[in-house]
């Protein structure tokens, strides 16, 4: 029989500890994201989940102030070697965290190329977080893969 424990907490009589309304989400692509331009705003339209409902527009909303655990694992393709840099970026309302990569580096175009963000943001209530993508020089044809796209975070603290 389940008790309600102080501050939205759910228990069981073996001592299991639920929280069913901490902001949690984790979203990913129903498809391919083609010619992304620099600059551009990557698109989550599949909820895998989205405990407390903060997920929405491709943007998460944090509903309280706290230390937010955010993920992203992108997979990109079709990456111009002309290009003198490509990166991804969580950005919040109060800062930025990015992974970058030269491409010019390779011989030639890349098929496919995978990259990950892994952070512990300092969220305030009503603050956002949202992925986008940048590329300097060569030739707009970078896409995301669907099947290697997600971005996920939840309430730590």
């Amino acid at each position: 029989m389940a008790a309600l424990i102080p501050g939205k907490a759910v228990g069981d009589s073996d001592g299991n500890v639920l929280f069913p309304l901490q902001p949690a989400f984790n979203v990913t692509q129903s498809g391919h994201q083609t010619n992304i331009a620099s600059g551009a705003n990557i698109t989550f339209d599949t909820e895998v989940f989205d405990q407390n409902a903060d997920f929405a527009s491709n943007t998460f909303t944090a509903p309280v102030t706290g230390r937010y655990q955010l993920n992203l694992a992108i997979r990109l393709g079709q990456i111009d070697s002309a290009a003198s840099y490509v990166f991804v970026q969580i950005e919040t309302s109060n800062r930025a965290y990015q992974a970058i990569f030269d491409p010019s580096q390779f011989n030639g175009d890349l098929t496919y190329f995978y990259m990950s963000i892994n952070a512990v943001a300092d969220m305030d209530a009503n603050d956002t977080a949202d992925v986008h993508f940048y590329q300097s020089g060569g030739t707009t044809q970078v896409d995301t893969d669907s099947g290697g796209t997600n971005f996920s975070g939840c309430l730590l603290a």
